[in-house]
């Protein structure tokens, strides 16, 4: 299976937390967390429409003066979502230039904010010198999991969320595939047609949950000409596609080790194919780690292993362990692994 999401940390295991996700075949990137950023380069952080922010610790949260330098005089809608507190933490941001030159400028800049049964919304745009405005406020949509909730569904995946202990509330977040769609190259190829854009309206046709009977056209290319041709959905997917399990990749960052947000992060991350989380600590520092409401890397294993996780990614180590970082990822490995 060639998988949707590509992800990697966007620094090193001991930089600032953060994970970039590319949405192969489309152009598009998700960004959770917006610490140090600036290795990710423009091209990458106009990819990135949508930014989940755990919570606004500056080691999380500093990398928006990057995005905005970047997306400002670009015709995008950014989209953030965190937790409460974000909306005012976007707006101090904003507060801290000066945009009397902008207002031909095209960006806005969308902020939701999640609280215990609502999401209040607002939006900033360059044109109106990143004033704030108000949206209506809307009901919290349940996720049906240990207090978790939606906070982005899109036809192809949905972005869930749990509130964890860090003293202030931080946010874990899935990223989950709906199903995953298979092209069988092969019998494209015997059929006479080719690999294109057009399969990217086939699986949208899919997600948005069209019906097998459903007729659709579609411009076709060769070296000699352009070709307009219908086809029917159900027969597609009978002769060019498997239709398989979607994938799912869990983030978790600063959260205390204790029954209540361990709870919440095995029913979040359950199942994941890939597994990151904050690993700050090592177990002989576990008071340290629970004064600081981190984890440590033990606990870390441990959880990705209830969870039944197939491959867990530690980071976010404390500079403490300069040097040791073999020595965190082994704990975390052993705890995951059963050893």
């Amino acid at each position: 299976m060639n998988p949707s999401f590509s992800s990697y940390l966007v620094n090193d295991v001991f930089g600032d937390p953060g994970v970039y996700v590319d949405i192969r075949w489309s152009r598009r990137a998700l960004l959770f967390d917006v610490g140090h950023i600036d290795g990710l380069g423009p091209t990458r952080l106009l990819r990135a429409g949508e930014i989940f922010v755990s919570h606004t610790h500056m080691d999380h949260f500093i990398g928006f003066d990057t995005v905005l330098r970047v997306a400002l005089g670009r015709g995008k809608t950014l989209r953030l979502f965190g937790p409460p507190g974000l909306i005012d933490n976007v707006q101090g941001k904003l507060r801290g230039y000066t945009w009397n030159l902008v207002d031909g400028y095209p960006l806005t800049i969308e902020v939701q904010e999640f609280h215990a049964e609502t999401v209040r919304q607002a939006c900033f745009r360059a044109a109106d010198a990143f004033r704030l405005s108000e949206q209506p406020v809307q009901p919290l949509r349940s996720a049906h999991r240990t207090d978790g909730f939606t906070v982005l569904e899109d036809p192809m995946f949905t972005v869930q969320a749990v509130a964890l202990n860090h003293r202030i509330p931080s946010f874990a977040y899935s990223l989950e595939e709906q199903f995953h769609i298979n092209v069988n190259k092969q019998k494209l190829h015997e059929s006479g047609l080719r690999v294109g854009a057009w399969l990217k309206d086939v699986k949208e046709h899919i997600w948005l949950g069209r019906p097998d009977d459903f007729r659709f056209t579609v411009a076709l290319y060769d070296e000699h000409r352009r070709e307009e041709r219908e086809f029917v959905l159900g027969e597609v997917k009978e002769r060019f596609l498997t239709i398989t399990r979607g994938q799912k990749i869990a983030y978790v960052v600063d959260a205390r080790y204790d029954e209540e947000n361990e709870a919440k992060i095995v029913a979040l991350a359950q199942g994941a194919d890939l597994f990151y989380c904050e690993s700050p600590y090592l177990d002989i520092d576990a008071e340290k780690a629970r004064d600081r409401h981190h984890l440590t890397a033990r606990q870390a294993g441990l959880m990705a292993r209830k969870a039944h996780v197939r491959e867990l990614v530690v980071f976010h180590f404390s500079p403490r362990y300069t040097g040791q970082g073999e020595a965190l990822e082994r704990e975390a490995m052993e705890a995951f692994q059963g050893f």
